[in-house]
C-alpha cells in the first residue's frame, strides 16, 4: 500500500509510492519518443482487459443492439488502495496515512482509435452519466473526501494507454490546489452574498471575447488568467455546486458543448495533449458540519488544459505561468474553428 505524506511548511499532501520504488533506471526513458504501445491493448474488448473487476458496463439507450458503449474497470495498478485503513499517524514532526482511496479507469470507447467527441452526442451523453454515476456512489463512502475525475490525452499529459479513457481517484484528503479554490469561493461568498462563478459567467457573457462556444445550459471560455494558452472552462448557466445533480436535460447540452470544444482544439492545435478536470464539489459525508455554505458558494466546472510547452524553472519556481497567446486572441481563434 503506497503511503500519503504531508507537507508541514504548505499543507500539500503527496503519494509516495512505497510499494514500488523506483530506482534510477525507471527515469532513463527518452523523452523524445513516444512510449511502446502495449499489445494487446488492455482496454480494448478483444484484449485480455486489465485483469480487474468489471464495475460497470453501459450500452447507448440510443442503439440497444450495439455491444458496450463505455465500461467502467478498477484500477490494475490502484494510486490509492480501497481496502484496509487510513491509520492517520505522526512520523516525528510530519504527518502520514495510509493511501486508501479508489482509482477507477473509464473505458470511453470500444474503438481503440475513436475518441467519443467523434463517435456522436449520444454517446458522449452516455460517458457523462456514466461520471455521475460513478461519482454519486463514491460519495457514499465517508472515508473519501474528495473525486478527482480526470482525463490524461497524449502521452506528453501524462496519458498510460494510447486507448480513449478517463479516471476517477477518490482521496481521504481535500487536494491543496482544490481547498484553495474552495477556500476562494468560501471567502468571496461571505463577502458579497454571491457565487463567485456565477458573476464570472455574468462578466464572461457581459464582455463576450472570450467566449468559446454556449448553448442553453452551458458556457464555454477561456478564463480571464489561464494557466496555458488556449484553456477552456465550461460551467452550467444555472448554480449547481455537485456534478451528480446533472439532470437528464443538462447531460445532452453538456454532451454537445464538451464536443464542440473538444473538436476545435484538435482542428487548431492539430490534436495536442491535454488534461481535462472536473472541479467538483467535495464529499460533505466525512465533515458535514465543514462546508456550511458549499451549496451555495461553489459551482462545478471542467477545465481543459492544453499541454502545449513545458513549465520552466521561472514558472515553476515562482508560480507564474507565461502566456504566449492571450486569451482573447486564443477564444477568437477557437470561436471561428
Amino acid at each position: 500500500m503506497h503511503e500519503l505524506r504531508k507537507d508541514i511548511l504548505i499543507g500539500r499532501w503527496v503519494v509516495v509510492m512505497t510499494d514500488h520504488s523506483k530506482d534510477p533506471s525507471y527515469y532513463f526513458t527518452d523523452r523524445r519518443k513516444p512510449a511502446p504501445r502495449i499489445e494487446p491493448c488492455p482496454l480494448c474488448l478483444q484484449g485480455n482487459g486489465l485483469g480487474t473487476k468489471e464495475i460497470l458496463a453501459v450500452k447507448n439507450p440510443d442503439d440497444p443492439n450495439a455491444s458496450v458503449a463505455v465500461r467502467v474497470l478498477a484500477n490494475k495498478d490502484p494510486l490509492l488502495q480501497v481496502d484496509g485503513d487510513l491509520s492517520r499517524r505522526g512520523v516525528g514532526m510530519y504527518d502520514a496515512m495510509n493511501g486508501i482511496g479508489a482509482n477507477e479507469v473509464i473505458v470511453e470507447s470500444v474503438e481503440h482509435n475513436i475518441e467519443p467527441e467523434e463517435i456522436g452526442n449520444g454517446h458522449m451523453a452516455v460517458l457523462l452519466d456514466t461520471y455521475r454515476q460513478r461519482l454519486a456512489d463514491l460519495q457514499k463512502d465517508t472515508r473519501f473526501r474528495y473525486l478527482l475525475l480526470f482525463k490524461n490525452h497524449g502521452r506528453a499529459a501524462g496519458s498510460a494507454y494510447d486507448h480513449p479513457h478517463s479516471q476517477i481517484v477518490a482521496t481521504p484528503i481535500t487536494p491543496k490546489t482544490v481547498r484553495e479554490e474552495l477556500n476562494g469561493a468560501r471567502t468571496y461568498f461571505k463577502f458579497k452574498e454571491r457565487c463567485i462563478f456565477c458573476d464570472i459567467l455574468s462578466q464572461e457573457m457581459k464582455t463576450g471575447t472570450r467566449i468559446v462556444a454556449e448553448n442553453i445550459d452551458f458556457l464555454a471560455f477561456v478564463p480571464f488568467a489561464p494557466r496555458s494558452p488556449f484553456e477552456i472552462w465550461i460551467l452550467p448557466r444555472r448554480h449547481q455546486h455537485n456534478y451528480t445533480d446533472l439532470k437528464p436535460e443538462q447531460t445532452g447540452s453538456l454532451a454537445s458543448i464538451l464536443t464542440a470544444c473538444l473538436m476545435k482544439l484538435k482542428l487548431i492545435l492539430k490534436d495536442p495533449p491535454y488534461n481535462l478536470v472536473l472541479h467538483n464539489s467535495p464529499n460533505k459525508l466525512p465533515r458535514v458540519d465543514h462546508w456550511q455554505t458549499l451549496e451555495d458558494d461553489f459551482h462545478w466546472h471542467i477545465e481543459l488544459i492544453p499541454r502545449l510547452f513545458r513549465m520552466d524553472g521561472f514558472e515553476w519556481g515562482s508560480g507564474l505561468h507565461i502566456l504566449p497567446t492571450t486569451p482573447e486572441d486564443a477564444a477568437g481563434f477557437l470561436r471561428r474553428a
